[in-house]
């Protein structure tokens, strides 16, 4: 795909403030990870025992991320405006919606049809475009997406739920294989065509973890904890640009890289340290699902307190 990319000319050149690289770095890394998670699931589906039930459950997760991954390779190509891409996102994320939640996959479901509705519909737009987000620095997505895939497949296997740890294996296996060529520095890049549809994906495969009802309504935080660095980056960006007074979706160099490197971190130690607290808080989800109610509630504890103590860290640093 980098040299489908380079021929072509489709490239992320650094034409706007908000780019940190230097010369201009291939797209469509996107469509190997695409390719490879999907070729990889439907192709061991051949092999093995997979029943038309396991099938259904398994396109209701990658036909949506299939779509939203179009969705990102266009805007990779003819770059849309904002709120064009928002709203076809949101229509993809109904549609999946509606099929979670009329065919009772929600591992952590509250129960009432309309708020598992819109919690569903708020969860997996907002991840897909935390994931996009959280692109912005070499390596910073999908060695996150890794980590969280890979504590996902721990949680889905012990739960015995094997088609969601499956599945966030191969997602771990083909964003590991991504970061080897998108690790500092870059020889491409996923763009919006990778990072919607590992958003949409992983998204869709924490809310499908099921805590067998130990947790009760606390089990929301699974999820949270899972993805915990990407929705830190996000509310981070959109609290100041809000405070700012320009919109949201309006690139700049606000994100936790920027923030991290403006405090003297150098690009490469900036994404191990992103790398290292997505890991600790997948450690933190691993351990609430893993101890007794004492040790649970001090987990919980401590993950939410760390997790706001950085907000106001990153909050407090300077935009500039």
């Amino acid at each position: 795909m980098r040299l489908v990319a380079l021929k072509f000319g489709v490239t992320d050149k650094p034409n706007q403030e908000h780019k940190t690289h230097k010369e201009p770095v291939p797209y469509l890394g996107g469509l190997a990870i695409v390719f490879g998670t999907i070729s990889v699931i439907y192709g061991t589906s051949l092999l093995t025992n997979f029943t038309k039930q396991t099938s259904f459950l398994a396109s209701t997760i990658l036909g949506p991320a299939l779509i939203m991954a179009v969705t990102g390779l266009v805007d990779d190509l003819k770059q849309l405006k904002p709120w064009p891409r928002f709203v076809v996102q949101n229509a993809i994320a109904v549609f999946a919606t509606s099929i979670l939640i009329t065919n009772n996959t929600l591992g952590s479901a509250v129960g009432i049809f309309a708020i598992d509705f819109v919690v569903t519909l708020l969860w997996l737009v907002g991840i897909s475009n935390s994931i996009n987000f959280f692109d912005n620095i070499d390596g910073g997505a999908s060695g996150t997406v890794s980590i969280t895939s890979l504590a996902l497949f721990f949680i889905a296997l012990q739960n015995g739920q094997f088609l969601v740890a499956a599945m966030s294996l191969v997602l771990a296996g083909s964003t590991l294989g991504f970061l080897t060529w998108n690790k500092p520095p870059a020889r491409i890049y996923m763009g919006d065509a990778g990072s919607l549809f590992l958003g949409i994906l992983i998204a869709s495969l924490t809310i499908r973890v099921d805590t067998n009802g130990e947790l009760g309504s606390f089990s929301l935080l699974i999820p949270f904890f899972l993805l915990a660095v990407p929705i830190l980056d996000t509310s981070t960006a959109v609290i100041k640009r809000l405070v700012r007074g320009v919109s949201p979706f309006q690139g700049g160099k606000d994100h936790l890289s920027h923030r991290l490197m403006r405090l003297g971190y150098e690009k490469r130690r900036a994404v191990l340290s992103l790398w290292a607290m997505s890991a600790f808080y997948a450690l933190i989800a691993i351990l609430i699902l893993n101890s007794s109610s004492i040790l649970r509630n001090s987990f919980i504890a401590l993950g939410l307190v760390s997790w706001m103590a950085l907000l106001y860290k990153f909050l407090a640093t300077k935009d500039n």
